[in-house]
């Protein structure tokens, strides 16, 4: 992947690229929004505890798909609050050591359930399975 941060604009304020470019012959995985929920229902107090089930959740699915942490091109991430900021980056920041995905930061009202205070997505682009063949435009 290419990192797209061109020298005539404002650099990246923290830890992401402007852009990514996935090369061709590289397959997409889409993750949904994952809130810091695990397994049997336990939510953490605190955005940090939070985004790090997020990311953990993530990075389950991903392995459905062979896929890593490493192999994510983009991160979109909502917050309920300005001191929710701080937190999620400084997990962001621990997972996603340079080169950075493209990364977008929201401050949102809420979400389904009061608990929650962080919501994450993400975009992976990893190598074709052996035997996959990837779709071609017409």
């Amino acid at each position: 992947m290419r990192r797209l941060n061109p020298p005539f604009i404002q650099p990246p304020f923290a830890a992401y690229s402007h852009g990514v470019e996935v090369p061709p012959g590289r397959r997409l995985v889409f993750c949904s929004g994952q809130l810091g929920i695990d397994r049997e229902g336990r939510v953490a107090a605190d955005c940090e505890g939070q985004a790090e089930q997020c990311f953990a959740n993530i990075a389950a699915i991903l392995a459905e798909a062979g896929l890593t942490l490493a192999d994510i091109v983009r991160i979109n991430a909502y917050v309920t609050g300005r001191e929710h900021l701080a937190p999620y980056m400084a997990v962001r920041d621990r997972l996603f050591p340079a080169p950075f995905p493209a990364s977008t930061l929201m401050i949102v009202a809420g979400f389904a359930r009061p608990e929650f205070v962080v919501e994450i997505e993400a975009v992976a682009a990893g190598p074709v399975e052996a035997g996959v063949q990837p779709v071609r435009e017409a």
